[in-house]
């Protein structure tokens, strides 16, 4: 080979292994630099994390996008290195910074987000509760994403402020996982479950319980009640007694018989016999009057009255227990008559013959004498319905 050629050939190679240098070189300088920041690292489930890629260098050229991967099955292609996502599943997610640049080349920068799960609240309450029930709130069954330990807080009644502090919606009523809750009435009641898994999950659950009243099937049964006395009155002197008849029944009509031992002489003694129910501003009273002495019929006084109120009907009724039922019925408007207390009254007015002799002994100064009441009553008989 001559000296010019072997020149020739040996200046080729050293011009392809400059090329191959330099491609090399070119290869490394259009590399991008990926920089990647997060705030926060530390969310609860739902919030979201703001990420800057904005301190990314192109090294070369210019970044023409960024490509993320949020770790949780979500990808996002945008051309600004500002962007952010928000994290709907717990968990340790590592999120992943694609950066390139308009000569093809690629770098990567990771951040791992830790994602705290909400307690996931587990809240069973009955369908149907009737005044009177105790209630079951189970949330036992209530759990923590991570496992945690997780704290119960119950505001059983926001119409209730039981700490006294003026907000009737942020009482603590209880700490356990479930809980009992007694009722009264009917009517709505509203409350929330509150828990805290500690690092910073809460969860409020509001709950709402429609109480229903009870049904009752309402009769009457009639009743008799009777008061006895024999009792001895001298001339001016009174007796009295009281009594309640209507408590816990309906009154619907009395009769009272007042009777004077048969005296021997004509003529005969003068009692009186008087009732009074101050509640009605009732007043009644009788005088005694000889009986038929050839039918050895005594002297007497009577009172009676009759439809004092109205008889009542049967039926069903709705009530939220059988106490308020009965008030009820015992009160309705125009059938309370008699529910107050009675006051019964005997007089011994008069008691003949008196001495006709100045100074000698009464030979009639008072009288046995004995009474008899009997007072109608229709008493309310309940027996619980069960609701279909």
């Amino acid at each position: 080979m001559d000296s010019k050629r072997t020149v020739f050939v040996c200046a080729l190679l050293l011009a392809q292994l400059l090329a191959g240098c330099t491609s090399v070189l070119d290869s490394a300088a259009t590399d991008p630099r990926a920089a990647l920041t997060a705030t926060p690292t530390a969310i609860q489930q739902g919030e979201e994390v703001t990420f800057d890629a904005r301190g990314s260098d192109a090294i070369e050229g210019v970044i023409t996008e960024y490509t993320w991967d949020f770790g949780d099955g979500t990808k996002a292609t945008t051309i600004s290195g500002f962007t952010s996502h928000q994290f709907l599943k717990a968990g340790q997610f590592n999120v992943k910074l694609t950066v390139s640049n308009d000569g093809g080349g690629t770098d990567s920068a990771t951040v791992l987000v830790r994602v705290n799960g909400a307690p996931q609240i587990n809240l069973s309450i009955p369908d149907v509760v009737r005044s009177g029930d105790i209630v079951l709130l189970d949330a036992s069954r209530t759990v923590d994403p991570e496992g945690g330990p997780l704290k119960f807080s119950w505001d059983l009644n926001f119409l209730e402020d039981t700490d006294g502090d003026g907000d009737t919606r942020n009482d603590v009523d209880s700490t356990e996982k479930s809980v009992y809750l007694p009722t009264e009435n009917s009517g709505t009641v509203l409350g929330s479950l509150t828990v805290d898994d500690g690092q910073g999950g809460i969860v409020v659950e509001p709950f709402t319980i429609d109480v229903l009243t009870r049904k009752y099937k309402v009769s009457w049964v009639q009743n008799t009640l009777e008061w006895n006395y024999d009792e001895y009155l001298a001339q001016g002197d009174t007796w009295s007694d009281n009594m309640t008849p209507g408590e816990g029944a309906r009154i619907m009509f009395y009769e009272a018989i007042l009777e004077l031992d048969q005296d021997l002489v004509l003529p005969p003694d003068n009692f009186t016999l008087s009732v009074k129910i101050d509640d009605d501003a009732y007043r009644r009273s009788a005088q005694t009057s000889p009986g038929n002495l050839t039918r050895n019929e005594s002297t007497t006084a009577e009172l009676n009255d009759s439809k004092l109120n109205p008889a009542p009907e049967e039926g069903v009724y709705d009530s939220d227990n059988p106490e308020d039922l009965l008030r009820s019925l015992l009160n309705e408007p125009g059938a309370r008559f008699g529910q107050g207390e009675w006051v019964w009254t005997v007089v011994a007015q008069n008691a003949d013959p008196d001495s006709i002799i100045p100074g000698a002994p009464d030979p009639d100064g008072g009288n046995d004498w004995t009474l008899t009441i009997v007072i109608t009553v229709l008493t309310p008989i309940l027996s619980e319905v069960a609701y279909e």
